[in-house]
């Protein structure tokens, strides 16, 4: 499919800067007005739009608008980590523009940069700690009063240190969420080890775990592969080299849309194909040179016809798996012996076999090819094992380790696991973790298996994230004590014992997002903090002293060496992080501050340049990996073999004893039509091979699947991202999100909602074995006929919507069923569920 049947440039995903103003199109922030007709030049005082209208900038020589500081930080919204230049009258933000002289950024930034200044003057936001005084918890009458930071860390303080003193210390548990300011949960994990809970989880089983466990048990590290633009120890460009870009399950158009507009340059000027994967057309597949729409969930099976294909035709890089890749040969006999044939997957996945087979064709021979997932295969119940086939697609032609290719699993970033000094106090013996994956919180409160969690931290809002949200909202109705961290009276908020306010982005300095391909940039903090708000990093140094002051058990100044004063300074403890981080010496804040564009991890020294693909066969990353561990010295692959492994003994018999294997066979979510196969949960427990810290139940896969759910929910349902304008609840709670995308719009094809008596802009409620949600019907033909898309992230607490009478809703994630999730990431499967839809 092609982009220009669509009218789509990239000027429709992003906002560019122009000299002298800020992001066109801006609908609040000093905007540029576009002259009556386009001229050959621009008059004095004004400047080309893009399309050659002269653009007439009213605020130029405005004494009142004239900025008298701009200060450089970065957005907190995406992982496209653009840098903001705000401009400031009187500490007051007037506007926002991107960096032009940053080559991937190219200045631009798309409408959620708009939105940070919202977030800082909001009439809604948390300004003081609060306690609950009365009320049901999770009822909005709830009542709160006011209390000070000292006060509300002390009640929190006095309730963990009273599990653990009554040998309970288990079932403390805290889950952060991709927000946090960088470091926040190693901060996390030392106060976590000093009070002896193993329930220290973070967002991955929400987000994007599953990449960076199959990144890593095949390659070694688990994160992006290649980078955005220029490689700094090559001067080549990496991704935007690519002959071939293979879209799984991503909308990078809307997700990261910077990064995608490079993508978009590159292609350009290679002449690149782009195939896209996804059920529902969306502005990336409308970019697309073809888009395929498979059935939900089945993916897998594609990846694996793809697979047999490229290797039963001998389209594979013989030179580079001779030399480089263990298993090949197992490999091969497993997709023969299995018969994983295009004819095989047309019948799973609803895409003809003569489009598996040009897919495949397609990316083998286009030498480098990169291959770019997101949440649509993390979110699968098998997302583990089809990440695993995906890095075998890279492997056997060839595209790793090699500028322009690799596996671009977004969201498998760094920083993630930053190093502090290590510990002097003792830490007590841990007992095993709960599986892994948050959403297990619910389980754990209700059924007490097995244990019971009692006293819960969050950092996001597991109301609206976590699947089977009934079934949540009851766990935290029962649960002892918990507290929340926020901006705003979110959903979850209501069942808190004790709410604590946090900062935006732009009141702290710092590192705060991170862009896919591990690169990170330093922002200053451009405004006062709003009330008596904290930064997460402080809140937690401040805990750990409130611990220090009440414990009887442990001396003050375990705690409080544990947990330094000077660390409140984020330059400090940010110092302390590149001290002790494995190939993070080179990733100074003075380096970084001097920086236009951001700078990727590994970068050992101040005079490495960061490396752009992992495993490039090149000095430079040599010298990275033996920084990361000086066993990898010499070593390509960070594997016990040096080499990519589809299959070794030990992975095999790791992976067994959750029922996995190596070499991934075909199942599926049993709420795909169809019957196929699918698995079944053990009750008991063992020890996750992929996170060893936890525990998991094993799985039989294989098993019978049966259509019996669809006689009363005949169609499938998936959930992802409303659109451009909202990142994750908090976009909601601004007014330019909510006046843009304020409506949850529930996709359906044509025929689909004709056979439902269902009309465009018709109140619609989505029902599931779990429950109903509301919205308005979208007649999409740009979807599958058995398929329903159901925007997420909105939730019942957003009143910000109702200056525009946008409804409340209730959260999406009530649809899918919270059993089915990836026993060894941890992801949930939010990618299918049995529906139907009615009128409302």
């Amino acid at each position: 499919m092609k982009s220009d049947q669509h009218g789509l440039s990239r000027r429709g995903f992003v906002r560019g800067s122009v000299i002298g103003g800020t992001g066109l199109g801006a609908p609040a922030l000093l905007p540029l007005i576009p002259a009556h007709a386009a001229q050959a030049s621009a008059a004095p005082g004004s400047e080309l739009s893009p399309g050659g209208a002269a653009v007439v900038a009213f605020t130029n020589q405005s004494a009142a608008l004239t900025p008298d500081k701009t200060v450089a930080t970065a957005c907190q919204f995406c992982n496209s980590n653009c840098r903001l230049n705000v401009d400031l009258k009187a500490g007051r933000v007037l506007a926002v523009r991107g960096e032009d002289d940053d080559p991937v950024q190219q200045g631009q930034v798309c409408v959620k940069a708009e939105l940070m200044p919202q977030l800082v003057y909001n009439a809604d936001r948390l300004t003081t700690p609060l306690r609950r005084v009365s009320g049901a918890k999770g009822s909005p009458r709830s009542k709160f009063e006011a209390v000070s930071w000292q006060e509300a860390l002390r009640t929190i303080a006095g309730k963990l240190l009273a599990l653990r003193d009554a040998g309970q210390a288990h079932t403390i548990a805290n889950r952060t969420t991709g927000r946090l300011p960088r470091g926040t949960g190693s901060l996390v994990a030392r106060l976590f080890a000093m009070l002896g809970s193993p329930n220290n989880t973070d967002v991955g089983p929400v987000c994007n775990d599953a990449g960076g466990n199959a990144l890593a048990a095949t390659f070694g590290l688990g994160n992006f592969t290649n980078g955005y633009g220029i490689d700094g120890a090559t001067g080549k460009d990496d991704l935007g080299s690519a002959r071939h870009y293979l879209f799984l399950g991503t909308n990078q158009a809307e997700t990261h849309p910077v990064t995608f507009d490079y993508l978009l340059r590159g292609r350009k000027k290679t002449k690149a194909t782009l195939t896209v994967v996804d059920p529902r057309l969306t502005p990336t597949g409308a970019a697309a040179d073809r888009w395929v729409a498979p059935k939900p969930h089945t993916d897998l099976a594609l990846l694996l016809a793809m697979l047999h294909h490229i290797v039963d035709e001998g389209l594979h890089d013989k030179a580079f798996v001779k030399r480089w890749v263990v298993g090949f040969s197992e490999l091969r006999a497993h997709l023969a012996k299995h018969r994983y044939t295009p004819a095989w997957a047309a019948k799973v996945t609803g895409v003809p076999a003569a489009t598996i087979t040009a897919m495949a064709e397609e990316y083998a021979q286009a030498r480098p090819a990169a291959i770019f997932c997101n949440a649509g295969i993390s979110h699968q119940l098998g997302a583990f094992d089809t990440y695993r086939v995906a890095t075998f697609l890279a492997a056997v032609t060839g595209n790793i380790g090699r500028p322009g290719g690799g596996c671009n699993f977004m969201h498998n970033t760094w920083p993630g696991d930053l190093h502090l000094p290590p510990l002097k106090a003792q830490v007590p013996k841990r007992r095993e973790a709960l599986p892994v994956g948050p959403d297990y919180f619910a389980e754990s409160i209700l059924t007490g298996n097995p244990y019971r969690l009692r006293a819960v931290i969050t950092q996001g809002n597991p109301l609206v994230s976590s699947a089977n949200t009934t079934k949540v909202k009851k766990a935290f109705e029962e649960l002892d004590f918990y507290v929340y961290t926020g901006l705003f009276m979110e959903e979850a908020a209501y069942y808190a014992d004790i709410i604590l306010p946090v900062c935006s982005g732009l009141e702290m300095e710092g590192v705060y997002m991170r862009r896919d391909d591990r690169a990170i940039r330093w922002q200053e903090q451009v405004v006062e903090r709003v009330g008596e708000s904290r930064p997460d990093w402080e809140i937690w140094i401040g805990l750990a002293h409130a611990l220090a002051d009440l414990d009887t058990r442990r001396t003050a100044g375990d705690w409080r060496d544990a947990f330094p004063e000077r660390w409140m300074d984020y330059k400090q403890l940010w110092a302390d992080f590149v001290s002790h981080t494995p190939g993070a010496g080179g990733m100074t804040r003075e380096r970084m501050k001097k920086r236009k564009e951001p700078l990727r991890w590994p970068c050992p020294s101040t005079d490495h340049p960061g490396v752009s693909t992992l495993y490039l066969d090149h000095p430079s990353w040599y010298e990275a990996a033996e920084s990361l561990d000086p066993g990898h010295r010499g070593k390509r692959f960070l594997t016990p073999s040096g080499k990519v492994e589809i299959t070794t003994a030990e992975l095999e018999k790791k992976l067994s004893v959750t029922g996995h294997s190596a070499l991934p066979v075909f199942y599926t979510h049993p709420e795909v039509t169809g019957a196929h196969p699918t698995l079944a949960y053990s009750s008991k427990f063992v020890t996750n091979p992929i996170n060893p810290q936890a525990v998991t139940h094993p799985v039989r896969l294989g098993v019978p699947g049966s259509d019996a759910v669809h006689r009363d929910f005949p169609l499938m349902g998936m959930t992802g991202r409303p659109s451009v304008v909202h990142f994750a609840e908090v976009t909601h709670w601004t007014p330019t999100g909510k006046q843009l995308n304020g409506i949850r719009f529930i996709q359906i094809h044509p025929d689909t909602a004709r056979q439902a008596g269902i009309a465009d802009g018709d109140d619609v409620r989505v029902e599931s074995p779990r429950g109903s949600v509301t919205g308005t019907a979208l007649l999409w033909e740009g979807i599958r006929a058995d398929t329903v898309f159901v925007p997420n992230t909105f939730g019942p607490a957003q009143k910000v919507g109702d200056l525009f009478g946008d409804p409340r809703y209730e959260a999406a994630n009530t649809l899918p069923d919270d059993r089915y999730y990836d026993n060894l990431s941890g992801q949930q499967a939010f990618k299918c569920f049995a529906c139907r839809v009615v009128k409302a």
